[in-house]
């Protein structure tokens, strides 16, 4: 390795025809350091509400239905059904505001179950969560084309499942160009359901307002003549099985919560408007439409969702003109009802990610769902997403009934726990909060209310499709234990390593910066967080070539990802941790005399960022070597591929290509934590 090997070489940092091609679809990069950027992506409650309220308001599209249907020809206590609605979204709303007030970070269901319950607690929590939001984005698509497909003959239900992969992968290139932007783009047809369901629920309760009147006390005598007849259990068990299946209805709920890190400071009160406009529109909404089916005597047809039958008769008696104006705004009703579930299904799109991101900070899924894409999404989590909700609407060919019943058993999971751990916190806090009672009751209330849900929907729909979600909620579960076992390990051994390795610097080791010769053979050194790690890389080059470098450059990149984009503080955090580590390597050489110098970038993907830091380097030192270590393991497997950073590789591949040298330095890492450290006596690849 001398000065002669460093031949004339082409850019290092030159973007590939893919990566141009990529900018061109999903829109130009964007500076997480920048703190415009982030002005940029935040959303006021208006556009949260929009974005993470979709999933809620869509589901009055299918849960109403499930509900009212249920029933059977008992439909008088739809009214009861109405109302119960109606109450149990504002009980978790406001019990969901007690999350977004614990955990103003974001997190949702899955940090108030880690932090007030146990890591286990949010595990399961976090894997309902999942699966939740792949059937988010699976149940909305499914339930929007069968709306769409109403207005269509028989014949054409044969495109119907093509349609939904079509309309799947729309949305994924719209997530990929970022949050705001998506929402942006949805937001007419968001608005355009809300304002016509509106318009349709005051007439139609407007028609039978004379029937309102008389509708309590006979909803009241009819319940009383059918108790007398089949006994209050069957009453009973009759309502709480239709209100169960109509657990869908309050799906949704909990995205705010979840993404709450994304909504424009303050937060918690942008958080609680986000809610309060969900929960209204929703109560509102769902309830407006049990009451619907009630007063126009709506019955099922088939091939057609009970909202069109109901809406093509109000639509009717309004008299707005021929069969044909008729069947034209219902098919615009219709069509809004189907583009408003592919919003909902978009929540999927921005629920899923954020909650693999919480979870991959904590070890239970691969790091690399903490990854921030150039337009700073996660594009990871949005490409699983994606995939996990193709696969289901392959296997259940976009049967809605299915997927309510997967749909509805994770959600309420994850509302029981959060709720259960907000039961918690409260009784702990009874010394210390002089009003722990009423916040107290309002989580026990809504426990209460989530708990019997779940429960009455797994026992009713256990064998029709209910254990297929406990089965794939537990394989996820048990991939998360696998996952977390490994990387514990892991830093467990690196915690040794950098014990074993990294050396003590005391205030005599600080030293003025000495003169670097540009021209003078230099060694790079590309470290991370480790300091035992870079430590033991930096002796390595020292042993074994002595006296050959006279220049010492330490590079080091910080990847700003979903955890560190959080907020300024978070993002200073992270440059003071790299910039503390480059001096630590710094003064030790200059300590022993060795000229050094160090140099440092921040962004979302770090290869890049690497890769143009670099090329500037370089050309301040072009007699240069570098150096970098990889972590090997005795057991090296796929599993250990997919699980780690497999940057240096990356890295030595395209330097390469570009003619210049990189040194990989395997770091072995033993099998047991038990077995002694020696230096790295391989050879160099």
């Amino acid at each position: 390795m001398n000065a002669s090997d460093n031949k004339p070489s082409a850019p290092i940092d030159q973007p590939s025809v893919i990566k141009k091609l990529g900018r061109v679809i999903v829109g130009k990069q964007l500076d997480p350091l920048n703190p415009q950027t982030r002005q940029h992506i935040v959303l006021v409650a208006f556009l949260a509400w929009i974005g993470l309220g979709a999933d809620g308001l869509s589901s009055a599209c299918y849960g109403p239905e499930e509900a009212f249907l249920a029933l059977g020809q008992h439909t008088h206590m739809g009214l009861y059904l109405a109302l119960t609605t109606a109450l149990t979204v504002f009980i978790i709303s406001l019990a969901y505001n007690q999350v977004i007030e614990l955990f103003p970070s974001g997190g949702g269901g899955y940090k108030a179950a880690t932090k007030l319950i146990g890591p286990y607690a949010g595990l399961v929590s976090g894997s309902a969560l999942i699966v939740d939001y792949v059937l988010t984005i699976t149940i909305s698509i499914a339930s929007g084309m069968d709306a769409l497909f109403s207005l269509f003959p028989a014949h054409y239900l044969g495109f119907k499942l093509t349609a939904e992969f079509g309309v799947l992968i729309l949305l994924i290139v719209l997530n990929l160009r970022g949050m705001k932007e998506s929402i942006t783009v949805l937001m007419p047809i968001f608005l355009g359901f809300f304002l016509t369901h509106v318009i349709l629920i005051v007439y139609g309760i407007g028609v039978h307002a004379d029937a309102l009147e008389t509708l309590l006390p006979d909803t009241v005598r009819k319940t009383h003549t059918l108790t007398q007849e089949t006994g209050w259990i069957f009453v009973a068990s009759l309502f709480l099985r239709a209100y169960s299946l109509g657990g869908g209805t309050y799906t949704g709920i909990e995205a705010v919560s979840n993404n709450i890190n994304m909504l424009r400071e303050p937060r918690v009160r942008t958080g609680h408007w986000t809610m309060f406009y969900m929960a209204t529109s929703l109560a509102f909404t769902a309830g407006g439409v049990i009451l619907l089916y009630m007063l126009w005597n709506a019955q099922h047809v088939e091939g057609q969702t009970l909202n069109a039958v109901t809406f093509r008769a109000i639509i009717n008696h309004m008299g707005l003109g021929s069969a044909a104006t008729t069947e034209t705004i219902l098919g615009v009703v219709l069509a809004l009802e189907a583009g408003l579930l592919v919003v909902a299904a978009n929540t999927g799109f921005l629920g899923g990610p954020s909650v693999m991101a919480n979870m991959a900070a904590d070890r239970w899924m691969p790091r690399q769902f903490r990854q921030l894409s150039s337009r700073l999404v996660t594009q990871n989590g949005v490409l699983l997403m994606g995939a996990g909700a193709m696969l289901t609407l392959a296997g259940t060919r976009g049967q809605v009934a299915l997927l309510v019943v997967l749909y509805s058993i994770n959600v309420f999971l994850t509302f029981s726990l959060s709720l259960f751990g907000l039961c918690r916190y409260w009784l702990e806090q009874r010394f210390y909060s002089l009003h722990w009672r009423r916040s107290f009751a309002l989580s026990a209330i809504g426990l209460t209310v989530t708990g019997c849900i779940l429960v009455v929907t797994l026992v009713e729909k256990l064998t029709e499709g209910g254990w297929m979600t406990i089965l794939i909620t537990s394989a996820v579960i048990g991939l998360s234990l696998l996952i977390r076992r490994h990387y514990d390990d892991a830093q467990r051994k690196l915690d040794l390593i950098d014990s074993r390795y990294s050396i003590k610097l005391s205030w005599d080791d600080q030293a003025a910066p000495l003169p670097m010769d540009a021209q003078a053979r230099t060694a790079i050194f590309l470290v991370g967080n480790n300091r035992g790690a870079g430590m033991n890389l930096l002796q390595w080059v020292l042993r074994e070539f002595p006296d050959q470098f006279k220049n010492f450059v330490f590079v080091s990149v910080g990847e700003v990802d979903k955890q560190n984009f959080d907020g300024q503080r978070t993002i200073q955090a992270l440059q003071t941790r790299i910039e503390n580590s480059l001096n630590y390597f710094t003064t030790y050489c200059t300590s022993r005399g060795l000229p050094a110098a160090y140099y440092q970038a921040y962004g979302a993907d770090p290869l890049d960022e690497l890769m143009r830091l670099l090329a500037d380097v370089i050309a301040k030192h072009p007699n240069n070597v570098c150096f970098a270590s990889k972590l090997e393991f005795e057991r090296e497997n796929l599993w250990t591929r997919i699980l780690h950073n497999q940057m240096p590789l990356a890295m030595q591949r395209k330097l390469n290509l570009a003619g210049h040298q990189l040194v990989i330095v395997p770091l072995k890492v033993p099998q047991s934590l038990e077995t002694t450290l020696t230096g790295p006596r391989y050879p160099i690849k």
